[in-house]
């Protein structure tokens, strides 16, 4: 990618007095055509870069335009390669792995002992995420639209958008963008889209809302929960709504109570806690929690009819 190529163009400049034209093109395996192009762009950006012809000749910065080092610190450089160390967990390109590599190369003085903050952002779907968040940027950095098929619990359909952002929240990968269907922008989760094609070029619009990320936007509230909870699930509650989110009462039991976005979201959360809860309010969502394992003690009570009757006719038949 080009921003990928002009960002290590501009590195290799900081750390040697000059290059040619031809040990770049070589390096990034682009023509010098490209090559040439790009100084121009870094030019235009601002970059003060300057050219020698013949002997001894090249491109260089011009004296007196440096990175400061000791503008970064020692911290500050682990933090750096920690960010990009994160961003290579998902990426599938290696670039950013080899960005770590020309960071320590030219700053090696400034990183000393070991890392002491490792974050990955990969996931258990890493072999299809890598793919789709190389593809994403493509689609933004270019302004293609990109078609898909987009799963939700509202059912399946067919979305073309333009991509502004790809967004790390809540655990997961999200682009934004503005969707042709829905006519607004849009957040879709990585895991849920299939079939990734690029489409035709887009303007980008003039006015991009910034995205709406925040827990409460996304997940306003839709009422609130009470519920008691066996003692064993203190450290469940604790990880995933902090120590103040329950009460413990005198026979050590917990009284939970917490704002909740939506019914199907608490009902699966609940029912993942198996017999180790039981719903106080609303009492809506204890009404269908008792309608949902009613019919699952019923699905099960008919398997066990009909795989008894199997089992006596095999024995019948082997005798």
């Amino acid at each position: 990618m080009k921003i990928d190529r002009l960002i290590g163009i501009l590195s290799i400049l900081l750390q040697k007095e000059m290059t040619t034209a031809p040990e770049l093109a070589e390096h990034f395996e682009v023509s010098r055509r490209t090559i040439n192009r790009d100084i121009e762009t870094l030019c235009q950006a601002g970059i003060p870069i300057q050219t020698a012809q013949g002997v001894g000749g090249g491109i260089s910065i011009m004296d007196g335009y440096r990175m400061d080092r000791t503008l970064l610190t020692s911290r500050d450089m682990q933090m750096i390669l920690a960010g990009l160390r994160s961003l290579d967990s998902v990426s599938g390109s290696g670039y950013y792995g080899q960005l770590m590599e020309k960071i320590q190369a030219g700053s090696s003085e400034f990183i000393s002992g070991r890392d002491s903050i490792l974050i990955d952002l990969s996931s258990w779907y890493r072999d299809t995420l890598a793919p789709k968040i190389a593809l994403i940027q493509d689609a933004i950095e270019l302004g293609k639209r990109m078609e898909f098929s987009y799963y939700s619990p509202k059912g399946d359909t067919k979305r073309e958008i333009e991509p502004y952002y790809l967004i790390f929240k809540w655990a997961s990968w999200y682009v934004y963008g503005y969707c042709l269907l829905r006519k607004d922008f849009r957040l879709f989760k990585l895991n849920r889209m299939d079939g990734i094609v690029l489409g035709n070029d887009f303007e980008k619009r003039s006015e991009i809302p910034a995205p709406s990320i925040s827990n409460d936007e996304i997940f306003p509230a839709k009422g609130r929960v009470k519920a008691v909870f066996d003692p064993s699930m203190k450290w469940q509650l604790v990880e995933e709504y902090g120590v103040n989110s329950f009460t413990e009462q005198p026979d050590g039991t917990l009284l939970f109570e917490h704002e909740y976005p939506d019914d199907e979201g608490l009902i699966a959360w609940i029912l993942s806690c198996r017999d180790k809860v039981t719903v106080l309010e609303p009492e809506s969502v204890r009404e269908k929690l008792y309608e949902i394992t009613s019919d699952i003690a019923r699905k099960y009570e008919k398997v066990e009819r009909k795989h008894g009757k199997q089992g006596t006719g095999r024995n019948r038949h082997s005798k």
